[in-house]
Parts: C-alpha cells; sequence; structure tokens
C-alpha cells in the first residue's frame, strides 16, 4: 500500500498550488482520507479531510479553520487520487503537506484516525 503525495513547489504569498495524493495497492473509495502538514519545529496537523462517498450520497469535507475557504480538498476515485487545491496561498502555509488513508469510511482530524500515510511534499509560500 502506498501514497505519493506530489505537487509541491514555491511560490509567492498570493499565489495557488494543487497537490495530488495517488494511491496504490489497495482501493481507498470506501476510505476518509485526509491532508495534514508539518511546519519546521512544530507539529504536524490536520489540515482537510474527505469522507468515503461509497457509503453516503455524497462525500463530507472538513477543514481546519486557517484554511477554511482557501483550501478545498476532493477526490477521484475512479483515479484512486485525493487532492488539494489551494488558494490566496499565504506564508504561514509553508510546511511539509502529506496524504493520510483512514481504514474507516469517515475519519476525524486526528493523526491516529489515519492508517495509511504517503511522503510529505513541500510547499513553500515567498512573502
Amino acid at each position: 500500500v502506498q501514497l505519493q503525495a506530489s505537487g509541491g513547489g514555491l511560490v509567492q504569498a498570493g499565489g495557488s498550488l494543487r497537490l495530488s495524493c495517488a494511491a496504490s495497492g489497495r482501493t481507498f473509495s470506501s476510505s476518509a482520507m485526509a491532508w495534514f502538514r508539518q511546519a519546521l519545529g512544530r507539529e504536524r496537523e490536520f489540515v482537510a479531510g474527505i469522507s468515503s462517498s461509497t457509503y453516503y450520497a455524497d462525500s463530507t469535507t472538513d477543514y481546519a479553520d486557517s484554511v477554511k475557504g482557501r483550501f478545498i480538498v476532493s477526490r477521484d476515485n475512479a483515479n484512486n487520487a485525493m487532492y488539494l487545491q489551494m488558494f490566496n496561498l499565504k506564508p504561514e502555509d509553508t510546511a511539509a503537506y502529506y496524504c493520510a488513508a483512514s481504514s474507516f469510511p469517515i475519519s476525524g482530524s486526528i493523526e491516529r484516525g489515519y492508517s495509511y500515510w504517503g511522503q510529505g511534499t513541500q510547499v513553500t509560500v515567498s512573502s
């Protein structure tokens, strides 16, 4: 089982980036997925999560207060992928971003709710 995050880079404040998470080894359509981030010297924190759409009519999403209205999480079950569209980036968004998948259709914002983790992709926002 592997999660591969990509799409990070260097962007100026106010810019946009789109992160991708490609899953392989198993199908995650029935699993909740999420993005976390970890800035240098800080603990890893929840950014955004999306529930499974297998058991519910539509996936539900959840965001950290710091990114609400600027980030959008989505998933493509046909391609076993998840995305994070980031708008109006700020220097405080600078961090390594990690994608994660749960063993359950809904999971929360706590790290231990997720069993599968990808490597980080670095996002750097310059002022």
